[in-house]
C-alpha cells in the first residue's frame, strides 16, 4: 500500500496499456474516481487511440468507474491536449482528484504532453507501464488475466489474420519474432496495432461483440465493431 492513497483519474481507451494502467494503480492502493476519454477527430490522430473508442462507454459501465469525455474537432496535438486539459480541469473539481494515470510506454513526445498537463493543474501523472519490458509486459497481461484482441494494424509483418484476434502467450512469441524480423515495437507503442480489452480483472462482465467488420487494403486494415454490448450472463 502506498503512504498515502490517491484519488486518481486515467485516460482510457480502452486497449491494454491504458487498462492495465489503470489496474496497476489500484493495485498500488489507489482510488481511480473516474475515466477520461478524448474522442478523436479521426484515425490521423498523434495523441489519441481512435479504433472503436465509443465501446469505452461499455467498459466505463463494467468497470463501474463513471467517464468523462468529448470530441475532439482538431488532429492538431495542440488542440487535443486543450481538449484533455479542460476536461481533467472540470474532473478537478467534480471528482477532487490529486493525480492522472498515462498509459505510456515510451512515448517521449505524450509523456511530456501529460507532464506539463499535470503541471498546470497541479495533478501527479502515474505511469505504471512505463519503460516496462515489452516481451515480459505482454506475457504478464495475459498471467494477470487480461484477454484482449488487436483492432488495428498498419505495420509490415501484421497482416489481416491479426484483426480480431485474442492475443494467446502462443501469439505473443509469434509476435515477438515477427517484431525482430519487421522492426516493428512488440507492444505497439508506436501505433504498428490497436487493441482492445475484452475481459480483464477490473470488469464486472466482458464485452460480447455481437457484430462487426474487418477492413483490409493490403497494408494494414482495422476491425471494426458494429454492434457490441456486455455479458451479463458470465461473472
Amino acid at each position: 500500500m502506498p503512504n498515502y492513497v490517491m484519488r486518481l483519474a486515467a485516460l482510457f481507451s480502452g486497449g491494454k496499456d491504458s487498462t492495465y494502467s489503470i489496474y496497476q494503480s489500484t493495485s498500488q492502493g489507489h482510488e481511480v474516481v473516474c475515466l477520461v476519454t478524448v474522442f478523436p477527430k479521426s484515425e490521423e490522430s498523434m495523441l489519441l487511440h481512435h479504433p472503436n473508442i465509443e465501446v469505452t462507454k461499455l467498459l466505463s459501465t463494467s468497470m463501474r468507474i463513471p467517464q468523462v469525455y468529448l470530441t475532439s474537432d482538431s488532429n492538431d496535438t495542440s488542440n487535443e491536449v486543450n481538449s484533455i486539459f479542460q476536461i481533467l480541469k472540470k474532473a478537478k473539481i467534480d471528482f477532487n482528484i490529486e493525480g492522472l494515470v498515462h498509459g505510456g510506454i515510451s512515448s517521449e513526445f505524450q509523456k511530456k504532453n501529460f507532464e506539463n498537463l499535470c503541471k498546470k493543474l497541479d495533478l501527479k501523472l502515474f505511469s505504471p507501464v512505463w519503460n516496462l519490458n515489452p516481451h515480459s509486459y505482454m506475457k504478464q497481461l495475459l498471467e494477470k488475466g487480461f484477454c484482449f484482441m488487436i483492432t488495428s494494424v498498419t505495420s509490415e509483418g501484421l497482416d489481416d489474420s491479426w484483426l480480431g484476434k485474442i492475443i494467446t502467450h502462443a501469439d505473443i512469441e509469434n509476435l515477438s519474432e515477427l517484431s525482430k524480423k519487421h522492426g516493428f515495437n512488440l507492444n505497439f507503442e508506436g501505433g504498428e496495432a490497436e487493441t482492445l480489452v475484452v475481459d480483464c480483472p477490473l470488469y464486472s462482465y466482458p464485452l460480447e461483440i455481437t457484430n462487426f467488420k474487418k477492413i483490409w487494403d493490403g497494408y494494414r486494415g482495422k476491425f471494426e465493431i458494429i454492434e457490441s454490448k456486455l455479458d451479463y450472463s458470465k461473472k
